[in-house]
């Protein structure tokens, strides 16, 4: 049997734009691969262990050739019931929204806690570190409210995908396909949730060609598309461009402070 384990670090629930993606992407692999099994794990749920002192002083034991002892051994056992949970699968599906140009800190701590010495790595003093993991595939799916390429250094920068791709690379996994919501940018008036996309379906489409390598033959229709589009929540609006607020006076001494 196959197992797709769907790794969520959103804690948005319904109002996700990376789970919303994510569902989608999960609806075609189950309408096409009906023999995967698809497991879900919501990072938010509680069931991540924390990472703290006795996990840390369990680590540099094993590190040492020692046996953990008390909290410590208990803290170990935790950090490899969560590794297993995930090494269980075969494949991987990431929901990554960005936060502050990186990753949500539930996903640093889910890095943390599964990242041990002969687990997800080993190490020589020689050669250095060597990733574990063999024979997983991973796809990503990363979103962001404001940066985008092209936005400018005003909308932040992308530590997001390279830290955890790197992370990934590390642990052993070259088999990773990224799908970037680039596009998508909050409200500029902050009177809404919702996010903008200056794109449209035939944009899309000629950017998988552009950009991923697909030809046109491989590409589903242009109307397709934007039926997914819809699925996933993008509808085709108009909307007005910020107004700049008139310059208010200057504030007298007594109102400064």
């Amino acid at each position: 049997m196959t197992t797709l384990l769907h790794i969520s670090a959103s804690p948005r629930g319904e109002r996700s734009e990376s789970l919303a993606i994510a569902a989608t992407f999960l609806d075609e692999l189950r309408a096409t691969h009906a023999d995967v099994t698809v497991e879900h794990w919501d990072l938010w749920d509680g069931t991540l262990p924390e990472f703290g002192p006795p996990a840390a002083a369990a680590k540099m034991a094993i590190f040492g050739g020692a046996d953990p002892e008390g909290d410590e051994a208990t803290a170990w056992r935790a950090a490899r019931d969560a590794f297993e949970r995930f090494d269980s699968a075969d494949y991987y599906l990431f929901t990554v929204p960005m936060w502050n140009a990186s990753v949500p800190y539930i996903l640093k701590q889910f890095i943390d806690v599964v990242s041990q010495p002969g687990m997800i790595f080993g190490f020589d003093p020689v050669t250095g570190y060597t990733g574990l993991l063999e024979n997983k595939r991973v796809a990503v799916i990363y979103t962001g409210a404001v940066y985008g390429p092209g936005r400018g250094p005003g909308f932040g920068n992308d530590f997001q995908q390279p830290y955890f791709e790197d992370w990934l690379r590390w642990a052993g996994v070259d088999d990773i396909r990224s799908i970037a919501d680039g596009h998508s940018q909050a409200d500029p008036q902050f009177q809404t949730d919702r996010l903008f996309t200056r794109i449209s379906a035939a944009e899309v489409r000629r950017q998988l060609i552009a950009t991923k390598g697909y030809t046109d033959a491989e590409l589903p229709t242009q109307q397709t598309i934007n039926t997914k589009l819809n699925m996933l929540g993008f509808r085709l609006t108009k909307v007005a461009k910020c107004r700049p607020q008139k310059k208010s006076p200057r504030p007298t001494p007594s109102l400064s402070s």
